[in-house]
């Protein structure tokens, strides 16, 4: 008879060698919660490994600044953020994303690192769990 989820074990985080596990309630998390526009309509590829993913550009508005500004105005300041899909719904709803239409992101933040000539180089993306169509882009 097949266990059901009730039934499976827990697995103790994996803690270094030499590192204390943190203490109870103040376990770590990386968890990635966006709303923005898409900058433009998903790439598509299959890496060397026959990994099939899906990227794209996030733009997300910051919020205002804390600091008075001359004039009483604001500049509006946003940052682009690079996504990427690996699961296979994820990366059918980026497909049938346009450019300007508002989405909500949920996954995790994920820095990657790739030899460029002689180079190290990395980037910080956003593992993408979840992608939902929140408005469609106006016109």
């Amino acid at each position: 008879m097949a266990a059901s989820k009730r039934d499976r074990t827990v697995q103790a985080p994996v803690v270094e060698e030499g590192r204390e596990p943190p203490p109870k309630g103040l376990e770590t998390r990386n968890e990635v919660s966006l709303v923005g526009r898409v900058a433009a309509p998903a790439l598509e590829r299959t890496l060397p490994s026959g990994d099939v993913i899906a990227t794209w550009r996030l733009v997300v508005d910051r919020p205002p600044g804390r600091r008075p500004v001359p004039g009483g105005t604001r500049q509006v300041s946003v940052d682009t953020l690079d996504c990427v899909a690996w699961g296979a719904g994820a990366r059918r709803t980026a497909r049938s994303l346009a450019s300007g239409d508002v989405v909500s992101v949920e996954g995790a933040l994920r820095r990657r690192f790739w030899r460029a000539g002689p180079a190290t180089v990395s980037r910080c993306e956003v593992e993408v769990k979840t992608v939902k169509r929140l408005a469609r882009a106006p016109g």
